[in-house]
């Protein structure tokens, strides 16, 4: 909702998305939440699942995912918008990671907030310096001091 006296939407408004162009071909750093922030991803198979929706964007050359990392209670990744719009892209991913999530939980309801995060990469920024970023989100929050070390990240290089 916007305030009268407000030039911009208020924050977590679906406003905010209107008008903001998502080019082909633009790489971004992409995070998005589960519903509540619950720590779903906690369990490892279901850990595997995103990422395993994440490489089928990929697959199906919707992105050119470059890096993925998946927290207990959200997703960061790194990836290149390939075709349609990001909108199209995050949609498509939580619709079917949610439907095979929910089926390996034999649950039902919201897997995933509406929004999401994202920033493109400008073109002074190390493109592998956000892709270390991305990875190094276990080793910030403290659940293992090398990343490497963390089960639940995947890297399209060497890292």
């Amino acid at each position: 909702m916007t305030r009268p006296d407000a030039k911009f939407p208020a924050k977590g408004s679906h406003r905010l998305r209107r008008s903001r162009a998502a080019l082909p071909g633009q790489y971004y750093l992409l995070t998005t939440a589960t519903f509540a922030r619950a720590p779903v991803f906690q369990n490892a198979e279901i850990a595997q699942l995103v990422l395993a929706a994440l490489r089928w964007l990929d697959q199906q050359g919707k992105i050119r995912l470059d890096a993925a990392v998946v927290m207990p209670d959200h997703v960061h990744c790194v990836a290149q918008l390939s075709v349609g719009s990001l909108a199209g892209v995050m949609q498509s991913f939580k619709r079917f990671s949610a439907r095979q999530i929910n089926q390996a939980l034999q649950r039902t309801g919201p897997l995933w907030q509406a929004q999401y995060h994202d920033h493109a990469l400008r073109r002074d920024e190390d493109h592998r310096e956000v892709v270390r970023y991305c990875l190094h989100n276990p080793v910030r929050v403290g659940i293992v001091a090398d990343f490497h070390d963390y089960p639940h990240w995947w890297c399209r290089w060497e890292v």
